[in-house]
């Protein structure tokens, strides 16, 4: 996709070629014969974006999370100190930056203890779950039948002494709100749900509304050792609630170009443990294309660059952006551009699904298609085949889009399992997670594929700079060369005296 030629062409063929967008040329402007030199912003950012780079703000983050206790977690010091480089680098890079306060409401869970026959064993409150009383329950252990540990239907309860129980369930197949809901039917006290993989269960009722009785999960190890303890006295206790606390974003915004008409592209910054790969990955990149663009390139629309907090705690940090803004300055806005997770270590290629072709999600506000489809170009000329990932609401364009706003970006996989029609075309093992290590301790350093890294991060500088250039895919605003063009074609009609005495006797 180079477009480093020299010299200068008409407008319409400087515009045509110089973004690799689609962009649509105006009859006016391509029988102009002014020309304007070729600009080839967005090509030399992306070459300016490199591996070395991007890695290095990776080491960084790595160190930060080694000086504070493992993790960059929002609320924790470790998030204070990634804030702290991400603004040092960037006002280095020449841009003035903020760093917004914003408030949200966290679930919190204080006290979390169970025994059972006097064992004490491991338990993680779910999300939104209910309260005991102080001081806890005491109640027998139920169980759920061989066949019907899942507990997804009322049929599954049939025959369990379940009232005034702890019930014991078995995850899969179907939400944990389901399961509590019909547990608490079945007459339970309280409900466990015990981990189908490796490791805590540390879930969510989904909402508070969907909350119905007192629900904790524990290990599959510890799950299966209680199936087989049925009638056992069960002490347990949790003391959960809401709390408010303070968070901060970045933002920084080049100082040139049409305010107006911003390109906003954002990635988070929070983390779960280290979170290398997620989102240590889109924050660097997104932190080295800002970098290598600098405080005042030569753009029509101004690019503003977020980073955004509490993410991984419910998206709060781009959702109270979002709505800070009125509705004019949302219009300011030309379109949003997110980065979640781009070095998934078994990686896929994952654009956005802006046009909704993938039939998971319906499709994002006008514009978005378009975005999707200069990633896809991009990666196209570079021999990469890409797929769709559809708009799941799990990460910051979430908010965007419910107000209007085009959204696309990209994304390497998460928890989701590589087939073997994608390892055929991407490499990497098919039947295994795109990355294993997704909200685990082990998402660091050693957990990302930096063949995918370097190759998604030139295609975040090379859209977002391009986008910076020209929005008129997207929205219809056109660039500053096609304005001049059409603005001198108009003087020159202007002053016709042919044209003149057309109006005189026409």
């Amino acid at each position: 996709m180079s477009i480093t030629r020299s010299g200068a062409r008409p407008a319409a063929v400087v515009l045509a070629a110089c973004l690799g967008l689609g962009l649509v040329v105006s009859p006016a402007v391509a029988d102009q014969q002014d020309t304007f030199a070729v600009r080839s912003l967005p090509q030399d950012v992306a070459n300016s974006v490199n591996l070395t780079g991007v890695n290095r703000h990776l080491i960084a983050l790595q160190r930060i999370a080694e000086q504070n206790g493992g993790t960059r977690a929002d609320g924790e010091p470790g998030y204070d100190a990634s804030v702290e480089y991400v603004v040092g680098r960037l006002r280095a890079a020449g841009y003035d930056v903020s760093t917004p306060e914003f408030d949200y409401e966290l679930f919190v869970a204080t006290t979390e203890r169970l025994a059972v026959a006097g064992e004490s064993v491991e338990v993680e409150a779910l999300e939104y779950t209910p309260s005991t009383a102080e001081g806890g329950i005491t109640a027998p252990l139920a169980v759920l039948p061989a066949g019907s540990e899942l507990g997804c239907t009322p049929e599954d309860y049939a025959g369990v002494e379940a009232a005034g129980s702890v019930l014991l369930i078995r995850r899969g197949e179907c939400d944990f709100a389901l399961k509590a809901r019909l547990a608490s039917e079945a007459g339970a006290a309280a409900a466990l749900i015990a981990n189908n993989a490796e490791g805590s269960l540390s879930g969510t009722l989904g909402d508070p509304s969907l909350a119905t009785i007192p629900t904790g999960g524990v290990t599959r190890a510890e799950g299966d050792a209680l199936f087989s303890q049925a009638g056992d006295e069960v002490d347990f206790e949790l003391i959960a609630g809401f709390e408010t606390r303070t968070s901060r974003n970045v933002i920084a915004q080049t100082r040139t170009g049409r305010t107006d008409n911003v390109v906003l592209a954002g990635a988070h910054l929070d983390s779960v443990y280290a979170g290398i790969n997620d989102n240590g990955t889109g924050s660097a990149g997104l932190l080295e294309t800002a970098i290598q663009l600098g405080g005042a390139p030569d753009v029509d629309n101004a690019v503003r660059f977020a980073w955004w907090g509490a993410e991984e705690l419910g998206l709060h940090g781009s959702t109270e952006y979002v709505r800070s803004l009125d509705f004019e300055q949302q219009l300011d806005i030309a379109l949003y551009l997110n980065f979640d997770m781009i070095g998934s270590p078994n990686a896929g290629y994952f654009v956005l699904d802006g046009d909704g072709s993938e039939g998971l999600s319906a499709p994002g506000p006008y514009g978005s298609a378009q975005i999707e489809q200069a990633f896809v170009d991009y990666f196209s000329d570079g021999g990469v085949e890409t797929e769709g990932s559809d708009f799941s609401g799990r990460s910051d364009y979430a908010e965007f889009i419910a107000v209007g706003i085009p959204s696309g970006g990209l994304f390497t996989g998460a928890e989701g399992l590589k087939t073997e029609e994608q390892a055929e075309k991407w490499g990497g093992v098919a039947g295994e997670a795109y990355d294993p290590n997704y909200h685990f301790p082990e998402d660091d350093l050693g957990n990302v594929d930096r063949v995918a890294l370097e190759r998604n991060a030139k295609a975040v500088a090379y859209v977002t700079a391009a986008y910076g250039e020209s929005t008129e895919t997207v929205n219809g605003v056109p660039p500053r060369a096609e304005r001049a063009a059409v603005r001198a074609a108009t003087r020159s009609t202007a002053s016709s005296p042919a044209d003149r005495a057309d109006l005189v006797t026409s």
